[in-house]
């Protein structure tokens, strides 16, 4: 059985005093939930708070939305691996859509992530999807497998154990419109395919498998639900304590 993991991705918003008052309304709601994982990604700027509050809780696991290869040097506005590792940060979510289309990274520059992440103890939250025009021309699959194996390139089937997977359809984040639980599977089911031709079945079983793109408290449970969807790794839904603890509680339900 693969616990499912729910991880919030609160992208640029939430300022340290929102933050601090974020957990305490959000711990109070999810304290009788258990069997699933939380994970929470905040700004930057918020980590170290976070950190503090959470104390090294096994119930929520702090999250960082991106990180450089290197360990250090000239690399203005990069955080490494080490740093996040001081703070007790356990997931890094790498390759999200935001930063392929906006800041134009590559398969080849997130594989250098994932593989610093996994060498410095974090667990990477891989980000894979399509866009609307590449589903509309009957590609979503050969793009899902064109990322997993640039992505994912030199990774173990010993390291897999450490890596989830994020399948966010592009067209789907932040819109309003989701893929339905029928699509959400078949891409699912498509990318465990792809995991075991990469490593082997049993490896490929394991793996948890998020999806992301505006889950919501009303269509959580239908998501999640699905034989191969794992967790959600949410953005706008997630900056509300209430309704990301709603879904918190879909997956357990």
């Amino acid at each position: 059985m693969r616990k499912k993991i729910i991880a919030a991705n609160w992208k640029m918003n939430m300022t340290v005093a929102e933050t601090v008052s974020y957990l305490e309304s959000f711990r109070v709601h999810v304290e009788p939930v258990n069997g699933v994982e939380i994970v929470i990604a905040p700004p930057f700027t918020a980590i170290a708070k976070l950190s503090e509050l959470l104390g090294g809780s096994q119930k929520i696991r702090l999250g960082a939305q991106n990180m450089y290869f290197e360990k250090n040097g000239a690399f203005t506005g990069e955080v490494s691996a080490s740093m996040l590792r001081e703070l007790f940060v356990k997931y890094v979510i790498l390759g999200h859509s935001e930063r392929r289309q906006i800041f134009g990274e590559t398969d080849a520059l997130v594989n250098k992530k994932v593989v610093t992440a996994l060498a410095s103890g974090l667990r990477p939250i891989l980000c894979v999807g399509e866009t609307l025009e590449e589903r509309d021309a009957g590609r979503e699959k050969e793009v899902l497998e064109t990322q997993l194996r640039g992505s994912l390139a030199g990774v173990t089937a010993a390291q897999m154990n450490d890596v989830v997977v994020a399948y966010e359809p592009v067209w789907a984040i932040g819109t309003g419109r989701n893929a339905t639980p029928e699509q959400a599977q078949d891409a699912h089911k498509h990318v465990r395919e792809v995991l075991a031709e990469l490593t082997d079945a049993g490896t490929a079983a394991k793996v948890r498998i998020q999806y992301g793109g505006s889950v919501k408290p009303a269509n959580a449970a239908s998501l999640l639900g699905q034989p191969d969807i794992d967790g959600a790794l949410v953005g706008g839904a997630s900056l509300e304590a209430l309704g990301f603890s709603e879904i918190v509680k879909a997956a357990v339900a």
